[in-house]
Parts: C-alpha cells; sequence; structure tokens
C-alpha cells in the first residue's frame, strides 16, 4: 500500500517534472523520490561509464546514513553503484571512488569539498537533482554551500524536493532553475498539520524549575522510548553526565554535532534496537531520522519557530502509530509560542504537573559540581550556552534574555553563582537607554575607590561571588561586624579584654605611590589576572659572580681580539672538547668506583646477615639436643670400635690365606711312571 504523497508524487517524478513536496513526518517521504530515480536511470540504462546520474542532498549526516540504507534496500536488485559522502569519513577513500558512482548521497559541505577538491569528480550528466528537508537545506545556514553547488550542476536536470514543512519562496525557486514545479501538498487542506495520531500538551515552568520536571517525568515513565531536545550541544552533554550519575533507571544516551561521526552512527543505531531508552539531543535529530517506536517527544527547551516544533514531534506518531509530544515552556514563551503553533494549525494543550510526584535534583547538582570539577565546568558552559542561544533567537516576542532570572537558573545547574556574560549587559545598557553624564561621573568615582583600596588574599576570597556551594558557610565563620573600627571611647568598660582595631593613619609615601602607579597603568592592564601580568613580566637573567664580587650575564660575549688572544677558532674548539671529555672520564670513573664500593657493602651485608641467620638457627638446635648427641656420640663410637675390631679380625684371617695360598710344595722331578701317580695324589689331597 503506497501512501497520498507515494501516489501524487511518484507518477509526476516518472515523468521528469519538477516536483515541490509536502506531507506530514512519518509519511513515506523517503520512497516518493528513491523510486522514481531507479526507474529513471533504469529506464535510459545507465551505467559507470556514464558517470553521475543522480544527486540526493540532506542537511544532516545521520538522515543521509538512512536515505542510503533504504537506497540498498530497495536498490540491490540494480546494476547501478551507489555512494555515501559525508563528514568524518576518510576524504582520500572517497576521492579514489566518487568518480565511479551512479548516485550519490552526500551532505552539503562534503559534497562541495569533493567539487572543489576531487579531480575526477564531474556532474556534467547529472539527470535527478534530490534535496530531502529542502526547507532546511535552503535556509540561511546552508545558503552559500548550495549556491557554490548549483553553479556545478547542469541546467537541464531534474529537481525533487521534498519537506513536512515546503518553502514557497520565490527566491529559493529561482536559485534552483526550477520549470513549472508541481506543488504536491497531501495534508494542505487538512485540519491540522501534524498526525492524527499525536497527542501534544505544554507545560508551563520556571526556568530553574526545568531539570528537576525532566528528571521527574524519566523517573515515572521508565518502560517508554524517549527523545529529550535541547538547544545546545553543551547543555546536551552537561545533562547527559549528570543524569548517568543519578541513575534514573533508564538507559540514557546523548547525540550531538560535536561528537565524532563514529560515535554519532553507533548511537544512533544503538537507540534503534533499543526497547527503553532516552536520548538527549539537539535539532540534529529533529528532521528525517526514522526511530522505530518512539513513545514520547521532550523538548525541553522551547523550538526556534513553528516549523522546528513539527518536525521535532515528527519523531513519534510515524506510520500511523500513536505518540506523545510533551514541551516544557517559560512564562514568558508561552504567548507567542502558541500564537506561532496556531497559525501552523498546530493543535496543543496545556497541562499541569502533580506537584506529588516532582522530585528535586538540585542539591545532588550541587555535590557533583563540588566534587567534581569537571561537571561544574560544564555546568558553567551549558549556562552561557543557553543565554546565548536566547539572546541570538530572531523573534523577541517569544525569547527575551532580560527576562530570564539568570542567578536562579545557575542555582538550580549545582553552580554558587551566574557566570558572567557580556552580551547580557550590553542589552540591558541598550534598554536602558543613556545615562546622565553626572550620574557616569559619580559611578566611575565609585568604582576607582573600590579598586583603588588595598585588599589582603583572604578579603578578596571572602568577598567571591561564585566560588562553590560552601560560601555561605564561610561567611558566617568571619565576624565582619566586629573589625569594624572603634571611634566612641566611651565604652570602653564594656570591651575590657576585648581587641579593637585602629586606624593609626601613618604618614608615608605608599599611597602616593600607588596613585601614580594606577595612573600609568591602563584600564586593559588593571583588569588583567594575575596569570596574565606573570605572562608579560619581563624575564629574569641568570648572573655569575666572579672572584672580585662583581656580577656578569650566564654567558656573556667576548670581543673577537680578546676571543682570538687564547688562539684560532679550531685550537679552543679542540681544548675545549678535550677539557670537557676529561672531566668527564674523571666524572666516569668516579662514578665506577663508588657503584664498586656500593656492591661490595651490599654484599658484605648479605653475608652478615646470613651468618647471623645460621648462628641463630644452631644456637636454637643445640639447646634442645646436646644430650641427644651426646648419647647418639657414644654409641657411635662403640659401634666404630667394634667395627675395627671385626675388619682386624678379617684382615688377618684373609692375610693367613693369602699365605697359605702362596705356598710351595718342593718337588723333585718324577722320573718314571710310579712317580708320577704319587705325584698326583699328593696334589689331590690323598
Amino acid at each position: 500500500m503506497m501512501t497520498e504523497i507515494q501516489r501524487k508524487g511518484i507518477p509526476l517524478a516518472l515523468a521528469k517534472k519538477d516536483v515541490l513536496g509536502a506531507a506530514k513526518t512519518g509519511s513515506g517521504k523517503t520512497l516518493s523520490f528513491l523510486i522514481p530515480v531507479l526507474e529513471i536511470l533504469f529506464r535510459q540504462q545507465w551505467n559507470s561509464a556514464d558517470g553521475l546520474g543522480a544527486l540526493i542532498i540532506s542537511p544532516t549526516r545521520e538522515l543521509a546514513v538512512q536515505i542510503f540504507e533504504v537506497l540498498k534496500k530497495i536498490g540491490k536488485y540494480h546494476t547501478f553503484s551507489a555512494g555515501l559522502i559525508i563528514g568524518g569519513k576518510e576524504f582520500k577513500v572517497e576521492q579514489e571512488r566518487i568518480s565511479r558512482m551512479n548516485i550519490l548521497v552526500s551532505t552539503p559541505g562534503r559534497l562541495l569539498q569533493h567539487m572543489d577538491q576531487s579531480v575526477g569528480f564531474v556532474c556534467d550528466q547529472l539527470q535527478c537533482l534530490v534535496l530531502d528537508e529542502a526547507d532546511r537545506i535552503m535556509d540561511m545556514g546552508f545558503q552559500n554551500t548550495m549556491n557554490a553547488i548549483i553553479e556545478n550542476l547542469p541546467n537541464h536536470r531534474q529537481t525533487l524536493m521534498f519537506s513536512a514543512t515546503q518553502t514557497r519562496s520565490v527566491k529559493d525557486l529561482a536559485r534552483l532553475s526550477l520549470k513549472d514545479p508541481e506543488y504536491v501538498a497531501v495534508h494542505e487542506r487538512a485540519e491540522h498539520s501534524t498526525p492524527k495520531t499525536l497527542s501534544q500538551h505544554f507545560v508551563t515552568a520556571e526556568l530553574h524549575q526545568k531539570l528537576d520536571i525532566l528528571y521527574s517525568f524519566i523517573k515515572t515513565h521508565l518502560k517508554t522510548k524517549m527523545i529529550v531536545f535541547m538547544s545546545s550541544c553543551k547543555q546536551t552533554r552537561f545533562v547527559y553526565e549528570s543524569f548517568c550519575k543519578l541513575q534514573p533507571g533508564i538507559p540514557i544516551m546523548h547525540l550531538h554535532g560535536k561528537q565524532k561521526q563514529t560515535k554519532r552512527v553507533e548511537i544512533f543505531r544503538k537507540f534503534t534496537a533499543t526497547q527503553h531508552a532516552v536520548l538527549l539531543c539537539t535539532d540534529i535529530a529533529a528532521r528525517g531520522l526514522d526511530f522505530p517506536a518512539v513513545d514520547w517527544v521532550v523538548q525541553l527547551d522551547c523550538p526556534e519557530d513553528a516549523d522546528t516544533y513539527i518536525h521535532r514531534v515528527g519523531r513519534t506518531a510515524r506510520f500511523d502509530a500513536e505518540g506523545h509530544a510533551l514541551m516544557i515552556l517559560v512564562p514568558s514563551e508561552v504567548e507567542g509560542m502558541t500564537e506561532e503553533l496556531k497559525k501552523k494549525r498546530v493543535p496543543i494543550e496545556e497541562i499541569k504537573i502533580r506537584t506529588s510526584k516532582q522530585q528535586t535534583i538540585q542539591k545532588q547538582l550541587q555535590s557533583f559540581c563540588f566534587q567534581d570539577p569537571e561537571i561544574k565546568y560544564l555546568a558553567q558552559r551549558a549556562f552561557v550556552a543557553y543565554m546565548r542561544s536566547i539572546y541570538l533567537q530572531k523573534n523577541k516576542t517569544i525569547f527575551d534574555v532580560n527576562a530570564l532570572p539568570a542567578e536562579e537558573f545557575a542555582h538550580s545547574l549545582g553552580l554558587a553563582g551566574a557566570p558572567k556574560i557580556k552580551f547580557v549587559k550590553k542589552t540591558e545598557k541598550k534598554k536602558m537607554g543613556a545615562i546622565e553624564p553626572q550620574e557616569e561621573s559619580e559611578e566611575e568615582d565609585e568604582e576607582e575607590e573600590k579598586a583603588s583600596e588595598i585588599k589582603t588574599k583572604y578579603d578578596r576570597m571572602f568577598q567571591r561571588k561564585n566560588q562553590d556551594i560552601l560560601s555561605e558557610h564561610y561567611n558566617k565563620l568571619v565576624d565582619y561586624e566586629g573589625d569594624k573600627l572603634h571611634v566612641d571611647d566611651q565604652n570602653d568598660d564594656e570591651d575590657f579584654l576585648t581587641i579593637t582595631r585602629k586606624n593609626h593613619e601613618l604618614e608615608s609615601d605608599e599611597e602616593d605611590i600607588i596613585e601614580a602607579h594606577t595612573e600609568n597603568i591602563s584600564k586593559r592592564k588593571q583588569n588583567m589576572t594575575k596569570k596574565e601580568r606573570i605572562k608579560n613580566m619581563p624575564r629574569g637573567e641568570k648572573l655569575i659572580f666572579d672572584e672580585d664580587g662583581e656580577a656578569h650575564a650566564m654567558y656573556e660575549l667576548v670581543s673577537e681580539q680578546d676571543f682570538l688572544k687564547d688562539g684560532d677558532v679550531k685550537s679552543q674548539i679542540k681544548a675545549f672538547v678535550d677539557e670537557k671529555g676529561q672531566i668527564m672520564q674523571n666524572a666516569d670513573i668516579e662514578d665506577k668506583e663508588l657503584v664498586k664500593q656500593k656492591r661490595l657493602e651490599k654484599k658484605i651485608k648479605r653475608k652478615e646477615r646470613e651468618r647471623a641467620a645460621l648462628r641463630e638457627e644452631f644456637e636454637e638446635g643445640a639447646s634442645d639436643e646436646d644430650m641427644e648427641d651426646a648419647e647418639e656420640s657414644e654409641e657411635e663410637s662403640e659401634e666404630e670400635e667394634s667395627k675395627k675390631r671385626s675388619w682386624d679380625e678379617e684382615s688377618e684371617s684373609e692375610e693367613e690365606e693369602h699365605v697359605n695360598k702362596k705356598r710351595v710344595i718342593d718337588i723333585e722331578e718324577p722320573q718314571t711312571l710310579e712317580d708320577q701317580e704319587a705325584l698326583a695324589l699328593k696334589l689331590l689331597g690323598h
């Protein structure tokens, strides 16, 4: 089933007409231009040799990634080559491949960079130009970039422009050189410009109560998927860091333009995949991004205009699904914003907060700022960024910086006082108008008197406004009334054993010196901090004193004649090198001897420790086993004597046997047979 914008827009695009498409958020505008792009190139049998055939431009990187993912799904059966060109990726890799692409999805800045720097990138054969979120691309932020891009494109192309809030400006259409464009406004005659399934409400609250309301709202909606829009990147980061420490019980993510591209894509995909989570983001996620199953869209800060509001709430209630939107407004913004929304046919109702379910997190934020300097720094930057965003808004009937309670807002962020903001003071001076010259001179005199007063560092510390949450405690510790000068001497009895300070007013030239010094210094230098003054101070010079006590510079230059008295340059260099080399050799020998001596000492100490350990072991063993050792020694001696005796007897018997064996029988040589027989019998023992 095609949606209404698809049924009306696709046939006109296939007929090669310029189309201006306007439809509510979540109505399927992406397919309304991707299908005609693929079909037009397929009919012309476009291939890689023909070059670039279609160019799709989106205002944000996340939207470009989303369009490219849809293009891959519906164009996987085609043979076209498609590429994604956005900032944050390697430029050289894109340069190598961009000349072979048939379809390009890109952001304006990176596309213009390739047009200027990539040699093989040519758009002469471009058939179709698509501008998604066209009203944002043709806005002042991208005006110069888009003008440069359009100059590089051919005039005989087809142009398709789609957005939820479409532009009809004659200047914008003339810049794009459109020819009889067809305006397709699906919901132009509808009762409301937002989806019917979207319930929209707003809450009126003071500026310092916003974070309390947001935290309480998150705590009561833990089983939902929520997007929270804020006005600046620094404010988004501060709320993310502080809420992560508070641990509300639901995953918290943040998305803003100061993050790296890989981190942004990772958070985008992670939030898309999770079922219950909170995404804190800026208007970078307000247009075109399709997050599935988003239940709530909360606008912590007032949107710039009604169109921005429509795009923000368009992240929920997509494709006939239900959704809820909540906007938190400051009292000074309510009247002007509600009138803007009525003009755009946006139905919104005011609701009130239950005070019983509201929690305050101001004390926790104060402790975070006191314990963690990084959180305190983020809070200060968030304060300045929010005030600047209000100051830079065009519609001053809605946004008024002077109507905001700055001190209370600073306290709600955990700060002890509001940081100084120059542009707020300028607006106050403009409103107040020119002050009479007499009043100005009086104020200048008072300021000069205050500046001329000599203060100690302790006085400056205790009078500092923006120090930390313990400033009130410090003020209570100091008794300022007791330090006042006592002029009346009538109550001397009451002041017995108490110290009173007296102003002796000694005559000295210090005041004259200070006055002369302040007159010579400019106002800019007087307002400089101590660190800045130290940086600009002249550097000290290292001096060497000779035998006569006269000071000389460390490396004092000598005249050429005096220098040549000691010989030519080469001989002096050689003498210097030899001298320093001999000194180094002597130092090396001394170091080696010292090392040997230390090793020997370590060896001696180690041996002494070993000997002491052996002595202790021997003494302990001897005291317990003296008797046993004596008895054993006696038994051993007796056994040894017996063994010796047995060994002696055995040796004697062996000697006798040996002697017997060695006996020789002297017998006459047998003469006859009878004599031989008798000899044989004698030998046999008979």
